[in-house]
């Protein structure tokens, strides 16, 4: 198998038990007996995990390279992810949210590296194609979650069955993958640098793409359930949906950007997010609120490959330090939206709180102007 698809593969596998997770949000809130600011502190345990790891992650990975960094964090990565399902307790939900955040963001982190990389080894743009399969992988989790809330499985052992499953084929096509050429690039006295504007203004874009990203994944399932009465596998069918458009978006990306550019591909899926959200906050049934997660799926798809490609371009340090911050950025995004919105659930009601979004969505398209690539 070519370096392309291996690393198309991994990008597959790595999310498939957390997305099995996603359904599971209302039933643990449910079982802890959650308001929604109640579950919005809980779930800020993975921004907590993620902002203590990020700042250190870059210059570990360069250092031992993103090739160890998969092998490893995908062992690491399979035992965490399902411990969430198993929390009595808020601060257990919290503790294991958190240790979910370090370990997701490092091993994500080593997976953009090796992308990046495959695409300067070869000459061919597959980032937007790995973030599909990435999708696609947690679509499958997402879809596969739901299929075990219908059967009434229980959650902790459908998210261990899920990441037991995938670990084997994840170790097996990481093993394959060559070698680190570049481990060691980053020397553990390498003197502190500010990100440049440039990559500054990569991430003020990627921030609003990533946390309605994020927002979608922890709220789509109480959306639906509370405002609109839904329950089994429908609760959770809003984020397949999503998760199949972003895929969708993404394999078509690399294909639009050769021919339209980063920046006018990233303006329309913009508008694309904005148009989609808005249905999501007026919709007024269900089948027209899928309709809206359909089209922000399809707005936010190609948002962090191309920022991963532009971040990467910059020559002002190793590319890997600049997906790191780029990454550190993402994630916060994709982990501080949730619980922003719960708060303001709590008080104004969850439309109110998805209504949030459009804001940093409209900052992002201001930012797409940042994409041009640096080579």
């Amino acid at each position: 198998m070519s370096f392309q698809k291996l690393v198309m593969a991994i990008f597959f596998l790595q999310p498939i038990a957390f997305g099995s997770w996603l359904p599971r949000i209302p039933e643990i809130q449910a079982r802890l007996e959650l308001g929604p600011a109640d579950l919005a502190l809980a779930l800020l345990g993975m921004p907590v995990g993620i902002l203590a790891t990020l700042p250190f992650a870059g210059r570990v990975v360069a250092r031992i390279g993103g090739k160890t960094t998969v092998l490893a964090g995908f062992v690491v990565f399979s035992v965490i992810v399902c411990l969430p399902a198993f929390s009595r307790t808020p601060i257990e939900l919290f503790i294991a949210l958190a240790l979910l955040g370090v370990a997701m963001s490092t091993l994500e982190l080593g997976l953009n590296v090796e992308a990046d990389r495959a695409e300067k080894d070869t000459g061919s743009i597959i980032m937007n194609r790995c973030h599909g399969f990435w999708s696609l992988g947690i679509m499958a989790g997402s879809l596969l979650g739901s299929g075990m809330v219908a059967i009434a499985a229980p959650a902790e052992w459908a998210i261990m069955t899920a990441a037991f499953i995938v670990l084997p084929f994840a170790i097996v096509a990481s093993l394959r993958l060559p070698p680190d050429r570049e481990a060691g690039a980053a020397p553990p006295d390498m003197p502190f640098k500010l990100p440049s504007s440039a990559l500054l203004g990569i991430c003020a874009f990627v921030f609003g793409i990533t946390m309605t990203e994020g927002a979608i994944a922890d709220w789509s399932a109480v959306y639906l359930k509370d405002v609109f009465q839904t329950d089994g596998m429908m609760t959770g069918i809003g984020y397949t949906i999503f998760a199949m458009m972003v895929a969708t978006g993404r394999f078509s990306g690399d294909h639009l950007k050769q021919r339209f550019g980063a920046i006018a591909l990233a303006r329309g899926c913009g508008v694309a997010a904005l148009t989609g959200m808005l249905i999501v906050v007026f919709a007024w049934h269900s089948l027209v609120t899928l309709a809206g997660f359909a089209l922000v799926g399809i707005g936010v798809s190609v948002g962090f490959p191309l920022a991963v490609t532009a971040a990467a371009s910059l020559k002002d340090r190793p590319a890997a330090a600049n997906v790191a911050i780029l990454s550190f950025m993402a994630l916060t995004g994709f982990l501080i939206g949730p619980p922003l919105i719960g708060f303001i659930a709590e008080v104004l009601g969850l439309r109110v709180g998805l209504a949030i979004l459009l804001v940093p969505l409209l900052t992002s398209l201001v930012f797409t102007r940042m994409l041009k690539p640096r080579f």
